[in-house]
């Protein structure tokens, strides 16, 4: 009989195998937890049993994901969005409940009149519709980020109907366990329960607030990250012990914990100090509802589990394609909201395992429900990845809605030459777009948030709503005619695509990329970035030259040596290409910069780089720009030169017409 170490040991090897393999598939971490569930738990290889103290320690998952929601709970997002939230999501939410108890009662009607018993009561319909009713976040958002499709008008849809499903989770916690024990007096039952939490939620966030900013404050002075961290989990469980015993659920208490924390100035802190629970707890709680999962009646009742992973799939999608389209959705828009929120969720789960434990669903549908739910989920990644083509078959108009979109990006552009593409809009593409106009440099500006394209174009700046990812709006933004593409946002997998759009389809265009750090810097320049902007380095720098200045350095030296810094950086900030108007004394004494263009037949055409020696005259190579356009890395002694080539080189006036001559001259 395996001890509890040894359950603790396999639960964390499964979790690791678990998560490894789906990051590898590039699929949600929470489907590796469900599948090692489904292999190690007692109905498959059972090397583990569903034990009461892991079970225990399984539900914590639970009460720090309710915890997260609860600080992520915001009063002015939530009324900015409220249209979305309080129509389309709760529509959805609500309908499909409906939908489950009528469909119950059809299936009654039906297995009545072929004299057979249908043991689904109406109240256990009503938990199985509100399981089904929620969407998976995790999956959702990922796949949305990833595609940069947050800002969109689907991804706007879809982040309201998530926001609703998550505070729809509260009441639902409180109305599962109603429906259990109501009987004769349901409604005596579920208004106590809603009396009960009403009572609770106003008590707790009318005098909770201030005295947790009182509380947190008084420990926070303390200056202990331990101390702090104890006192998170002592509000979190307390008020769990608190909710649970007055009746209602650990989780309605951790979401109220989460809400007080929400409005203070420690929020985000907690956020961080509290995730290592929240992931870890989580995920041990899919491995213990992944092992429940029995494959024996799910093969025995094949019919029934397709039946439940397409029917509610299919239904939810259209329900909310529909509820779209009459909240004023183009019908693409519509019919992609509907794919995205099609799939079961983690909080599905939640309420199926409280449906199961207050005895509501009876367990031969765990099984069924469960696999039904989980192959949902499975499938997710694909109809999203596949929804560009489903709605191009289903909405006839789709494709006319994106062609007025990039034909309204090539109108702007038309006209303009020699430009630069700005690639996203916010803070830092502003303020680029303000130092051109003041040089009267053109430039095209692509966003993919609504709003602020509506603001900038209203204020008659050159910005249009746009995908700088996707190829179609580069073009449409005169990529073959721009002089420069600049990436502006923080997005490493969308810069490589914009990079690889720029090198397949022009690439005689310089691209600059900015980065937070240097993590990523040597992949970007890989896929051909020509230069790669970290914003840690220029604020240290900053950070640098203000200090030096503060104790004493003169500003001269603080200049020049934070140009040092940035020169032995930054390949294209090395000295400065020469003006007819530079030729003063001390200028003549510095390193400025030279293009060198190698004709088919020169010298040194089929040259290693390292052979010409050019750093024996002072001269250094800052790059080196094919006939393609391409940029290579000047630090490779081994390139060969080739006919076409541009040599960028840096150093004084005399070592620079030395290099030009043993480059050109035999």
């Amino acid at each position: 009989m395996a001890s509890n170490l040894d359950l603790a040991l396999l639960y964390l090897l499964a979790a690791v195998i678990g998560v490894v393999g789906c990051r590898l598939l590039k699929l949600p971490a929470m489907l590796g937890y469900l599948i090692v569930g489904v292999l190690i738990g007692p109905n498959a290889l059972a090397l583990a049993r569903d034990s009461a103290g892991i079970r225990y320690l399984a539900e914590f998952g639970v009460v720090f994901l309710m915890f997260v929601i609860g600080l992520e709970f915001n009063l002015p997002k939530l009324r900015s969005m409220q249209r979305l939230v309080f129509g389309l999501g709760a529509g959805q939410v609500v309908l499909t409940v409906l939908g489950a108890a009528l469909g119950n009662m059809l299936m009654a009607l039906l297995f009545t009149l072929l004299g057979r018993h249908w043991d689904l009561g109406w109240q256990a319909a009503v938990a199985l519709g509100a399981a089904l009713a929620m969407s998976s976040t995790a999956i959702v958002v990922k796949m949305m980020a990833e595609r940069l499709e947050l800002e969109s008008e689907h991804g706007r849809n879809v982040m309201g109907v998530l926001l609703f499903q998550d505070l729809a989770v509260v009441p639902l916690l409180v109305l599962i366990p109603a429906l259990a024990e109501g009987g004769d007096d349901l409604w005596s039952t579920l208004g106590n329960a809603l009396t009960k939490a009403a009572a609770l939620l106003v008590l707790l966030l009318w005098g909770g607030q201030r005295l947790m900013r009182w509380w947190l404050t008084l420990v926070v002075r303390r200056k202990s990250e331990e101390l702090f961290i104890l006192n998170i989990l002592l509000v979190t469980l307390g008020l769990s012990w608190l909710t649970e015993h007055a009746g209602l659920s650990m989780a309605l208490g951790a979401f109220v914990a989460g809400m007080l924390i929400a409005e203070t100035e420690f929020k985000h802190q907690v956020e961080t100090d509290i995730r290592p629970f929240h992931d870890v707890l989580l995920g041990l709680f899919f491995i213990t509802i992944g092992m429940k999962l029995d494959w024996r009646p799910v093969l025995d009742q094949w019919p029934l589990v397709l039946a439940l992973s397409v029917v509610p799939v299919l239904a939810k999608a259209g329900l909310v394609a529909v509820l779209s389209r009459l909240f004023g959705s183009a019908p693409g828009v519509a019919i992609r909201t509907g794919l995205y929120l099609a799939q079961a969720g983690e909080f599905g789960f939640v309420l199926l395992t409280l449906g199961a434990e207050v005895k509501l669903l009876g367990t031969q549908w765990m099984s069924p429900v469960l696999a039904s739910m989980v192959l949902s989920m499975l499938a997710t990644p694909f109809i999203i990845m596949g929804s560009n083509r489903i709605v191009m078959r289903l909405s006839a108009t789709d494709w006319l809605m994106q062609s007025v979109q990039l034909t309204s990006i090539a109108k702007k552009s038309i006209r303009t030459e020699a430009h630069l593409i700005i690639c996203g809009y916010g803070r830092s593409g502003q303020n680029l777009a303000r130092l051109l106009d003041q040089e009267r440099i053109p430039y095209m500006a692509l966003d993919l948030d609504p709003d602020r394209v509506r603001q900038a174009a209203a204020a008659g700046q050159s910005v249009v709503f746009g995908d700088a990812a996707k190829l179609p709006s580069l073009i449409a933004a005169g990529l073959s005619r721009a002089t420069a593409v600049v990436i502006t946002y923080h997005d490493t997998p969308s810069a490589l695509k914009v990079l690889q759009h720029v090198r397949e389809h022009a690439a005689h265009v310089p691209v600059v990329v900015r980065t937070p750090d240097d993590t990523d810097l040597e992949r970007l320049r890989a896929a051909g970035a020509t230069e790669v902007v970290p914003e840690a380095l220029e604020g240290s720098l900053m950070l640098a030259s203000h200090a030096l200045a503060l104790v004493g350095v003169p500003m001269r030296r603080v200049i020049r040596i934070t140009q040092d810094a940035r020169d032995a950086r930054y390949g294209l900030l090395r000295g400065y290409f020469h003006g007819a108007d530079d030729d003063t004394v001390s200028e003549l004494q510095q390193a400025r910069l030279q293009s060198v263009s190698l004709p088919p037949g020169a010298p040194s055409v089929g040259q290693r780089l390292g052979d010409l020696t050019l750093h024996v005259m002072g001269v250094s190579v800052v790059s080196v720009r094919r006939a393609t356009g391409q940029v290579v890395a000047t630090g490779d002694e081994d390139l060969v030169l080739a006919g076409g080539d541009v040599l960028v080189l840096s150093g004084l006036p005399e070592t620079l017409a030395l290099a030009e001559s043993r480059l050109l001259k035999r």
